[in-house]
């Protein structure tokens, strides 16, 4: 199965990450990556590895880059990955070992958020569908998200991919802030009865940011995982903060 997949990653400075990502793709034939216009080491670091093709392409959504990602890649099977995915060794063996079945289109992945390397026993990620037959995918941009529509049967891979971000704090901030500005804009442009549950409480302001607090505590085990966990916890709820501040500065703003 492996010889069929094509790995597309999208990257726009992530000179802190990139290299353990490709590290765990040494399996690929080829890997596609659409960058932003980079102006860190991360263009040095792709261009050290022989099997990267590199295509640079001004950044309007994550949905459209990674459409023209998909365009470059001329395999049966895509693997979708961000530039601070790791795989493990489990997913890699599993993937290997896949069974030629015609009628599934796609697989889903879980994932462990990662607090400084290490793995955390609880997150707020859900599975994701990363690996996926070409013909059949496209990518739609979800409020700051993006997702791939896969028609066909997906199934639930076992193994696990870490999501290992390492940038600084200041970067973090100021894609967080980016997001959710974008996540505001759809909060209050989707009709409520059209919001999900818990699109509806961080409409609220006030309630998300103290919920998501106890939810990664306690519902998501982040205690037992010590300061990485309350680490993770502080993190989200500093995200659905900044969130709240752009929905009220939006809403501020109309009047």
């Amino acid at each position: 199965m492996l010889d069929k997949i094509t790995p597309l990653i999208l990257t726009y400075n992530e000179s802190i990450n990139i290299h353990r990502t490709l590290q765990n793709l040494s399996w690929a034939k080829k890997i596609v990556v659409i960058d932003s216009y980079s102006t860190d080491e991360t263009l040095n670091i792709l261009s050290s590895y022989p099997q990267v093709e590199i295509f640079q392409r001004k950044f309007d959504s994550f949905a459209e880059q990674c459409n023209y990602g998909i365009e470059k890649i001329t395999s049966e099977w895509i693997l979708s990955l961000d530039a601070d995915y790791v795989l493990t060794d489990r997913l890699i063996a599993e993937i290997k070992k896949l069974p030629l079945e015609p009628e599934v289109e796609s697989y889903k992945v879980r994932f462990k958020y990662c607090v400084f390397g290490k793995p955390l026993r609880g997150t707020l990620l859900p599975p994701r569908t990363v690996l996926y037959k070409k013909e059949k995918a496209i990518y739609q941009d979800d409020g700051h998200a993006h997702r791939v529509s896969v028609k066909g049967k997906s199934k639930l891979l076992s193994g696990y991919i870490y999501h290992d971000d390492r940038k600084s704090l200041s970067r973090w901030l100021w894609a967080q802030d980016r997001y959710m500005m974008i996540e505001a804009k759809k909060l209050l442009e989707t009709a409520t009865s059209e919001l999900s549950l818990g699109d509806r409480i961080r409409k609220q302001k006030i309630f998300a940011p103290i919920i998501i607090f106890i939810y990664c505590l306690i519902i998501k085990g982040g205690i037992l995982d010590g300061w990485r966990g309350f680490y993770y916890a502080f993190q989200r709820v500093l995200a659905e903060i900044l969130l709240a501040i752009h929905l009220i500065e939006a809403e501020k703003l109309k009047t």
